[in-house]
């Protein structure tokens, strides 16, 4: 599975050199713009960044961090959602330092992953704003390292600094990953590697032939954020408009007016997102909109799903949103971010796969009104890079239309895990034999092609094995959703644990679901047995399994990564340690 496509010009290999290009052609126009919302109805206060701007702040706060560390040191970045987190790690990759993209405390449920990054990182310099100072200073007091305030450096630092070489092989930052399925870990990217990713990512939406404007309320410290939002604009030159993921959260429509503001706006959001809006946003806010301009829509970090799609469409169609812009795409931290992508002005790729051989690994297709059927959408094709599905014990090619590990190979794929050389040979170097070459990265998620188009299945280490059959644990969470109109969507974790009777009528792990109710209701008034019961009944009916339990929880109980999905192996760690005893189960 390959594409090629023709490089942008200029051909440049860092993102600094990229900023120098456009201020030097361009120094007026637009580069950054944040969309803050100071109060709950605030409608937005616009704070642009052009790229002459961009390029004196960029300098004067490299400058200031060269007086503080040496090339190659870390320099993590505890910013809060704005320029400052934009200028902050650009400045890092111009003083030729490595950043290490992250958030300020106090970001619910992440604490302990950001005091653990930090300690693997050991950055010299942490990079804040003055508004959260205090508080990043009393976090940071105990590693002893030295914390700049952005917004407090003045623009005469950047006076006689002059640039060291760029060096498009050195690391530019450490993309730490969500820790959905695993600890968190630190990939190497390069400034070869990001620019890149940005190059192929703007080829496959189009945007390598048409000006876009990149859209966008992903926080910068996720891989899709930082990439859409900061290094793909600067490699094309356009504007970027970005807000706070909390904005979002507590007002959709606010992503919503601001595609509709910009011409041919490009975005990205995860499949919740989607269903989020198409269920909050009121017909009010739907008044006066215009979403016909929309060049893409990218629905990616967790399995799309074409039920969302059409759902998305059918809210906003009456406003002119056109069903092509939606894309669902593939990728992950090891590969910088993009790798796979269903392209703009294409009808959505729909495949309805028989659920019992999926469990056996096959992809075989099945009517799609089928109770049976499992429903998913294709992510495309890739841009510049090389998919392989491989058999993950044999590493050997499968035939089409069979699952396998997705492994990727490019000029994406990052150097490595930042001081883990058993993890980065284990993920990183794989090989497929003299007829493909090793340096192939095992992506360690589930997939198969057909009709051309790459189909992400599952998580390899999120499989639940029961009587020697495979279950994906998102296809159980789907039909337990659907199951109880009071189990919140996209708010539960379906997994496997240890020993005792699995499926119907055999051994193996245990199956158990713990789901969050919603917020329109209380525990104290849900009917938990007839909850638990309808649950019960319909993934047995659709999947074979019973379930060994089900745990309801409050609303926000079931722990999240940093980019926002749910985390299966810490809500199975919790379950496993008692955490959810109290809660109420069946």
């Amino acid at each position: 599975m390959d594409s090629r496509r023709p490089p942008l010009a200029p051909a440049y290999r860092t993102l600094p050199e990229y900023v120098r290009h456009w201020v030097e052609l361009t120094p007026h126009r637009r580069a950054f713009t944040f969309v803050d919302h100071p109060t709950p109805n605030s409608r937005g206060v616009h704070r642009t960044l052009t790229w002459q701007r961009l390029d004196l702040r960029v300098r004067a706060l490299a400058a200031r961090l060269a007086e503080q560390a040496e090339p190659g040191a870390r320099v993590a970045l505890l910013c809060p959602q704005g320029t400052e987190y934009i200028t902050g790690f650009l400045a890092a990759l111009a003083a030729g330092m490595v950043a290490v993209p992250l958030y300020p405390p106090g970001l619910p449920g992440q604490g302990d992953r950001l005091v653990g990054v930090l300690g693997n990182a050991r950055p010299a310099v942490v990079v804040t704003t003055g508004r959260v100072l205090a508080e990043v200073t009393d976090f940071c007091e105990r590693a002893e390292v030295q914390v700049l305030a952005a917004d407090r450096v003045p623009d005469t630092a950047a006076l006689d600094w002059r640039a060291p070489e760029p060096d498009s092989d050195a690391t530019a930052y450490l993309q730490y990953t969500s820790g959905s399925t695993r600890a968190p870990a630190g990939v190497e990217i390069t400034h070869a590697n990001v620019v890149a990713n940005a190059r192929q990512a703007l080829a496959a939406y189009g945007a390598d032939a048409h000006p876009v404007t990149c859209v966008g309320w992903l926080p910068l410290y996720h891989d899709m954020g930082l990439v859409l939002s900061v290094a793909a604009p600067v490699v094309r030159g356009v504007p970027s408009v970005l807000m706070d993921p909390a904005a979002f959260l507590h007002e959709p429509a606010r992503w919503l007016r601001l595609l509709a503001a910009h011409p041919r706006a490009l975005s990205a959001a995860p499949n919740f997102a989607y269903d989020y809006c198409a269920s909050t946003v009121t017909e009010a806010q739907k008044e006066g909109l215009r979403l016909d301009g929309v060049a893409a829509l990218i629905n990616g970090s967790e399995p799309v799903r074409p039920g969302t799609a059409d759902r998305f469409h059918a809210a906003f169609a009456a406003q002119g949103l056109a069903a092509e812009a939606h894309c669902p795409s593939y990728g992950l931290a090891e590969a910088t971010v993009f790798v796979s992508a269903a392209r703009p002005g294409r009808p959505l790729g729909r495949f309805a796969l028989d659920r019992d051989a999926l469990a056996a690994g096959k992809a075989l297709p099945a009517r799609p009104e089928d109770p049976r059927a499992v429903l998913l959408a294709g992510c495309g094709t890739p841009v510049g890079q090389r998919v392989r599905i491989v058999d993950p014990v044999a590493h050997a090619l499968v035939a089409e239309g069979e699952v396998g590990e997705i492994w990727v190979q490019g000029a994406n794929v990052g150097r490595g895990y930042w001081n883990n050389s058993a993890g980065t040979r284990r993920v990183f170097g794989a090989s497929l034999g003299a007829d493909a070459p090793g340096g192939w990265l095992r992506t360690g998620d589930l997939g198969t092609v057909l009709d051309g188009q790459l189909i992400v299945t599952g998580r390899l280490k999120d499989l639940i094995v029961v009587d020697g059959r495979n279950h994906y644990p998102q296809d159980v969470e789907a039909t337990a959703q659907d199951a109880h109109q009071a189990v919140r969507r996209d708010r539960l974790a379906a997994f496997g644990v240890p020993g005792g009777t699995g499926g119907v009528g055999g051994a193996g792990e245990r199956v158990v679901v713990v789901a969050e109710h919603t917020r329109t209701t209380s525990l104290a008034d849900l009917d938990v047995p007839a909850l638990t019961r309808a649950v019960r009944a319909a993934v047995s009916a659709r999947h074979g399994l019973r379930l060994a339990d089900v745990v309801l929880v409050a609303p926000g109980t079931v722990p999240r990564t940093s980019s926002g999905k749910v985390s299966r192996a810490l809500t199975r760690a919790r379950y496993l340690e008692g955490d959810y005893a109290t809660e109420s189960a069946g």
